[in-house]
């Protein structure tokens, strides 16, 4: 799952650093995280996994890591899901 997260943030998110150089649990938004990335992230992840993330979990949380990222999606798809897309 964090691969998935890794490679979703490295395509939208527009960060000031190399997504290779983070640890699954480094601020993302110390990395140059935006809103506007959160919403691309955001609108990629809802593509890839075709899911539709509720209004409830979108919080600044959701984007703190790519670990909390990871961890919401996986509430959401399920594993043999994603199993699939690696």
């Amino acid at each position: 799952m964090k691969h998935h997260v890794r490679r979703i943030l490295e395509e939208t998110a527009c960060l000031d650093v190399e997504i290779d150089t983070l640890g699954d649990n480094d601020d993302l938004y110390a990395a140059g995280l935006s809103s506007l990335g959160t919403v691309r992230v955001m609108l990629a992840v809802e593509e890839a996994f075709a899911i539709e993330i509720p209004g409830s979990l979108i919080t600044h949380d959701m984007f703190a890591s790519i670990a909390a990222l990871a961890g919401v999606i996986a509430q959401l798809v399920p594993e043999e899901s994603i199993a699939t897309r690696s």
